[in-house]
């Protein structure tokens, strides 16, 4: 950052008195800018054991399968993103049950909260940031062809829990490098 944008004096980054990492601190104003991870929100919809999948329309990871998923926006709730998101990739209105998977993944700064769901009237849709939407049972879903390893991880967690019948949250620490360093 190189200008407050409380006051749009320049910034030096330096560590604050009484805390411990470099932050951004106007030299005018004396507001100190933290950088906090994002929060992408979402939904794992399931309907008679199937779990619903978005191909990706955007980049990153253009043509790979996703949950229906994303950032959150300021004012929301995190289940107010999770179905939000999940109307803009999959034009579906589940009914949330839970949050089932929190994954923190620190070298990117994002926190993945996804909620688990269930389509009441079997409605969905392609969004504009999706190719396609489809129902997968857990032995057709396209292992080699998932966006994301946090989609990975969690439909791995969702395909012990259906043998079990038992849903529970899962908290994943992830250290993921990111999509343009493994390219």
């Amino acid at each position: 950052m190189n200008f407050c944008s409380n006051c749009g004096a320049e910034t030096s980054r330096r560590v604050p008195e009484g805390d411990n990492r470099p932050r951004d601190l106007c030299e005018d104003c004396g507001t100190i800018h933290y950088q906090n991870p994002k929060i992408i929100a979402g939904c794992v919809v399931l309907q008679d054991h199937k779990v619903l999948l978005c191909k990706r329309a955007i980049e990153p990871r253009y043509g790979l399968w996703t949950l229906p998923a994303g950032f959150m926006e300021n004012g929301e709730t995190v289940a107010q993103a999770a179905l939000r998101e999940t109307w803009e990739e999959a034009r579906a209105t589940p009914k949330l049950d839970q949050l089932y998977v929190v994954t923190s993944i620190p070298t990117i700064s994002q926190v993945y909260m996804l909620y688990l769901a269930f389509l009441t009237d079997g409605q969905y849709g392609t969004g504009p940031e999706s190719l396609e939407t489809q129902l997968f049972h857990i032995d057709e879903i396209p292992w080699d062809q998932l966006a994301f390893h946090t989609v990975r991880d969690t439909l791995l967690q969702l395909s012990e829990d259906l043998q079990t019948g038992q849903f529970r949250l899962h908290c994943i620490d992830r250290d993921e490098t990111p999509v343009s360093a493994r390219i």
